[in-house]
């Protein structure tokens, strides 16, 4: 009867997560993020608290309360991040493409508008959508700022190398102009190592050279 009762805990976080199911892949719902993230905390927490009971009546006490932590947890963390990304696509131009894995936000701008070939300074053509991402990460400030350079295969990869963590250097420094704590943002320069098209022709090699900017819930 006991056993029955722990399994019944695991099987509530998993009913929590089938029944948001339908609404997590509907697009035009605003709150998915929110669901999922109460979704996946309330089956970790249950998780947890199967693992930390020293009996069984422990263990099935310790799962519902860690499934309801980890529901109302993840569900701030998804709200946050549904509120920031609605905010950053009313603010930010079309040039800029935004991406919400319902674990962070993920900001991708071209490297060909950003700079000039070859080069780290920054243009002025996106000053005003960096402004606006400094101003959403600062009314959002219980995240981390990770700041990343990527290149094409064009050129030698130690070049590349030094070119993309130039170029998010550059980037941070913007935003920590702008406003956002030095202590929230990591620069890093990836290179030529992370593609996300063929570096065989021009388009895909255009779309491999880019800043992504991730903001990611602490905690």
């Amino acid at each position: 009867m006991t056993l029955s009762k722990v399994s019944l805990a695991v099987a509530m976080s998993g009913v929590l997560g089938l029944t948001a199911c339908d609404d997590m892949t509907d697009p035009n719902n605003p709150n998915r993020n929110a669901q999922s993230q109460a979704a996946v905390g309330a089956g970790i927490g249950a998780l947890a608290g199967l693992i930390i009971g020293d009996d069984a009546q422990e263990r099935r006490n310790g799962a519902l309360v860690g499934a309801a932590i980890g529901a109302g947890i993840g569900g701030i963390h998804g709200a946050e991040l549904d509120r920031q990304e609605a905010e950053l696509r009313s603010q930010m131009g079309s040039n800029a493409q935004i991406v919400n894995t319902g674990d962070q936000l993920i900001v991708t701008l071209p490297q060909d508008i950003l700079f000039a070939t070859g080069d780290a300074t920054l243009s002025g053509a996106l000053h005003g959508d960096l402004t606006a991402l400094a101003s959403s990460i600062n009314r959002f400030p219980n995240t981390t700022v990770n700041v990343i350079g990527h290149a094409d295969n064009t050129g030698g990869a130690a070049f590349n190398q030094d070119l993309s963590a130039r170029r998010a250097q550059a980037v941070s420094s913007v935003l920590i102009q702008s406003g956002v704590s030095p202590n929230r943002i990591r620069s890093i320069g990836r290179g030529e190592d992370a593609p996300i098209a063929s570096n065989l022709n021009a388009e895909g090699r255009r779309q491999n050279r880019r800043v992504e900017i991730t903001i990611t819930p602490n905690g």
